[in-house]
Parts: C-alpha cells; sequence; structure tokens
C-alpha cells in the first residue's frame, strides 16, 4: 500500500465483557426484603420467661442483675443471686451469661445477633422471626432456714452441668432416682449416693387435692350399683369413674360401657368427656366379695396420673375401701378421707355415760369420742 503521509491508528478490539452468572446477582428486592425482615427481628424485645410467665422485657439497658431483683417480689426463689443462672435463647443458639452483674440484656442480645452462629442457625430455622428468651434458673434452694451454699459445693440437675462448673463438690440425681454425692479430688473422682443431704429441699410423698371434696353420697350410690351386680349370686366386677366439670363445677359418676366377669372388668372410656371440659378425677372399681386390695391386674392398667379407688366385701354390711395415686405408675396409699366428705351419724353423749360405767379407765380412753362416727373410719381398708 502506498503511504500516503497520514498515519492511520487502529484501535484494539476490546474484549467482551463477561455475562454474569445470574445466581451471583443478588435481586435487590430479596435483599431489601431480607434486610427488612433482620431489622424486625432484631427490633423485637427480648422476653422474660420462667415457669409458666412470660413478659416482654422493656429496659434493655439494665443488666441481668438488675432484672433479677426488679422480679424479687413476684418470684422470690431469685433472691439469691450467686445460685441464679441465666440463658438466653435464640433460634437455635443458646447462651449462658458469663457476668451478669455486669451484662446488659440489650447488648447481650446483639451480641447473638451479629453472630455468624445465629446467621446461620435463622437461615435453618422454620420460625424466621424467633423470639429471643431470656431465663433465670435457680441452681440450688433453701430449706428452712436460709442457707447459702459454700463456694466449692453446687446442686445440678445433670452430670454434664456438674462437670461444666468446676467446682470439687457437687450433688446430682440419679436416672435410679437417688442423689449423688460427686467429689473431684487430684487422685480421682468419688460417686456415693448422698443419703442425708440438707442441700436439697424436704419433700414429702402425698396428693393435694386442688379440688373439693367428693359428696359421700356419690360413693354411697356407686355402692349399691356395686352390690347389684353381686346379687344374683355371679359377683361380677364393675368400673365407676368420676370427673369434674369444669363449666359447672360439680363433679359427676359416669358409669362406662364394659364388660364384666367374676375376676375382671374392661371399660372403654367415653368421646363425650374430653379434657377441656372434664377432669377425669377417679376410677372406682370393685372386687365384689374379695378384699380391698389392688391386684398385680390393676397396677398394669392404672397408669395413668389419677386417683384410684377398689371396694370389696361387698356381701357384707360395711364393705371395705382401699384408696390411692397413681403417679405417672408410681403409686402411694391415700386415706380416702382426704378427697371424700363424709357421712356422720350422731348420738346422744348419755349412750357413752352409761357404756363407760361399765368400763376401767384405760378402756375408756380408747373409746370413740362422744358425738359421732365417720363412716369412712370403719369402711377404710
Amino acid at each position: 500500500m502506498p503511504e500516503t503521509g497520514l498515519e492511520q491508528t487502529l484501535a484494539p478490539e476490546s474484549a467482551p465483557e463477561p455475562i454474569p452468572d445470574t445466581e451471583d446477582i443478588e435481586n435487590p428486592l430479596t435483599a431489601a426484603m431480607d434486610e427488612q425482615e433482620q431489622a424486625s427481628i432484631f427490633a423485637k424485645l427480648p422476653i422474660f420467661e420462667l415457669g409458666a410467665m412470660k413478659e416482654p422485657i422493656e429496659n434493655l439497658n439494665q443488666t441481668f442483675e438488675d432484672l433479677r431483683v426488679a422480679k424479687l417480689d413476684d418470684f422470690p426463689e431469685l433472691e439469691d443471686g450467686i445460685r441464679v443462672s441465666w440463658e438466653v435463647i435464640y433460634s437455635k443458639v443458646r447462651k449462658g451469661v458469663p457476668t451478669p452483674k455486669k451484662t446488659k440484656i440489650g447488648e447481650f442480645k446483639r451480641s447473638i445477633e451479629t453472630s455468624k452462629e445465629f446467621m446461620d442457625a435463622l437461615k435453618k430455622d422454620k420460625d424466621k422471626s424467633p423470639d429471643c428468651i431470656v431465663k433465670p434458673r435457680v441452681t440450688a434452694q433453701s430449706k428452712g432456714e436460709h442457707m447459702k451454699l459454700p463456694m466449692y459445693k453446687g446442686v445440678f440437675t445433670s452430670l454434664e452441668e456438674a462437670k461444666a462448673s468446676g467446682k470439687p463438690i457437687t450433688l446430682v440425681p440419679g436416672r435410679d432416682g437417688k442423689v449423688y454425692e460427686i467429689r473431684r479430688e487430684d487422685s480421682g473422682t468419688y460417686t456415693t449416693p448422698s443419703g442425708e443431704c440438707g442441700e436439697l429441699s424436704n419433700i414429702e410423698a402425698g396428693f393435694i387435692p386442688a379440688l373439693p371434696q367428693i359428696p359421700c353420697t356419690y360413693l354411697l350410690d356407686i355402692l349399691c350399683f356395686f352390690r347389684s351386680l353381686i346379687s344374683s349370686g355371679y359377683n361380677y366386677e364393675a368400673i365407676a369413674n368420676i370427673y369434674w366439670d369444669r363449666v359447672q363445677n360439680e363433679f359427676i359418676t359416669v358409669i362406662p360401657k364394659q364388660r364384666v366377669t367374676a375376676t375382671r372388668a374392661d371399660s372403654e372410656l367415653s368421646e363425650n368427656y374430653g379434657p377441656e371440659r372434664y377432669i377425669h378425677y377417679m376410677d372406682i372399681h370393685s372386687h365384689n366379695i374379695m378384699p380391698a386390695a389392688f391386684s398385680a391386674q390393676d397396677d398394669r392398667d392404672e397408669k395413668a396420673t389419677r386417683l384410684y379407688a377398689v371396694i370389696g366385701r361387698l356381701n357384707t354390711r360395711l364393705p371395705e375401701i382401699s384408696l390411692r395415686m397413681s403417679n405417672g405408675g408410681k403409686y402411694l396409699s391415700i386415706d380416702p378421707r382426704l378427697v371424700f366428705d363424709s357421712i356422720e351419724g350422731f348420738y346422744p353423749s348419755g349412750w357413752y355415760d352409761r357404756a363407760n360405767e361399765n368400763l376401767s379407765t384405760s378402756d375408756a380412753g380408747a373409746c370413740i369420742a362422744p358425738g359421732h362416727l365417720n363412716c369412712l373410719d370403719v369402711m377404710c381398708a
């Protein structure tokens, strides 16, 4: 090509810009929604929870110790701060509070929200707006007079907690129902049943009714029904259920459909007495002419937590009655007079005085005091 005297500059061809992967492009709308959702979560107040009580914590500048002091009037078990530990549960994140006197609730909540652990848990959590739960836990309680545990000793609900505490002497309940004392020495770990343990509450087995006493007329009606099943000579057993009606505030007796024999009664619970309205309070069954003693079959059947009564010797003028409670299949005998109201028979005091003339001083002291006799006094087996 001939020279023209003009320099011709050619621009190099520019490489085409790569097409970005659509998966790498963050949707602005989605990002804005995520950011707004996170902001709404972070704005939610944490929840103080103890037992069945829940309440939003409005003052986020208070420490966990401040919150403990504020709740003392309603929860006196929080009185001793040394025995109170704190845990924060947020989505699937659980964090203990190592220094409750210095740690502000709002700052601790924010520290969880800004952690990778929380963001990862939130992605996996089905609940995208979880509550931040603040829970105190009493690690030991006073018995009798106010008693403080020494710093080297603690009461814990699991072996793992006891180990994590670092205390040389710990008390831990075992699966066998015993409480064990564990001592950690340089030479090893020593574990024995604790026996008498002053650090634990003095608890007595028993039943405290939350309902009124059952009128004794209910018991007499059931007795008449049971007796009618042995009058033919077949000596059938039978079952009666007693419910508490939450609406009418009264007991009702229900005779369920059942198949009865001389040694067993199998019943079907009615669907008409659901727990929303009715409390299934007691089952009463008969042992016809046999003693009022719970059998091995009764032990297998009576697992639900409620009261159970058995009535026997129905062929006598005064039958026998035995009552027990089942606490998830663990039984304890109860005095029937605790749950049944009495029918009392009165007699003139002069009757006692006349009989007393022929009694020695020691015999007279053993006599029933003048006035009345509860029919359950002579029925209890």
